[in-house]
């Protein structure tokens, strides 16, 4: 009975519609972002490497036989100016070991280079863009604190809470209607055909 007071009060529905449309003005574009961003990353690790570096391999897994990390992170940080630029910030933000491999990767803190090392002998064995890094940061907002420097992830919180918010308003407001287009799509239905 609640339903049919709410399909009878077209103040609610034109409030919901206005909702609605608020929602969907608000998210139009940071949607189309964030479902480009989510279709790429799902194909990350099947772009041959474009999006996702594929991990390359040292010469041993023998742990004994590496060397160690201190001198492996001179060694990374000696390949990224020498191959990159002189003038990028070295500061580590991730060391990602693969004794499988044979492979320490070496991912930066302030730009989205990666470098890939024989554990065992130092050498370079691949200076990496890391893209799949970058779509990330699209994808949750945090691009956004990176090119303002902004501490803590605040722009990253306001850009996923607003969004998350409006997600749900538009879900919400959309069912709604949908249950009122019920309604007046009810009052044109022709029973002798059926629907």
């Amino acid at each position: 009975m609640r339903g049919n007071r709410f399909r009878e009060n077209p103040v609610a529905i034109r409030n919901i519609r206005r909702l609605h449309r608020a929602a969907a003005g608000l998210l139009a574009f940071t949607l189309i972002v964030i479902a480009t961003s989510g279709l790429l990353l799902g194909w990350k690790k099947n772009s041959n490497g474009y999006i996702h570096p594929d991990s390359y391999h040292g010469v041993t897994s023998d742990l004994s036989d590496w060397l160690p990390f201190d001198s492996l992170k001179t060694i990374a940080i000696q390949v990224l100016r020498d191959s990159v630029s002189q003038d990028l910030r070295s500061e580590i933000e991730r060391i990602d070991a693969r004794p499988d491999k044979g492979m320490v990767k070496f991912v930066f803190e302030h730009h989205y280079h990666g470098i890939q090392l024989d554990a065992a002998t130092g050498k370079m064995l691949h200076l990496e863009r890391r893209r799949s890094d970058i779509i990330e940061d699209i994808h949750d907002g945090s691009i956004l604190d990176k090119l303002f420097g902004t501490s803590g992830e605040q722009i990253k919180l306001v850009y996923t809470t607003i969004n998350g918010i409006a997600l749900i308003i538009f879900a919400i407001t959309g069912f709604l209607l949908w249950l009122n287009s019920g309604k007046r799509s009810g009052n044109r239905r022709d029973p002798s055909i059926g629907i």
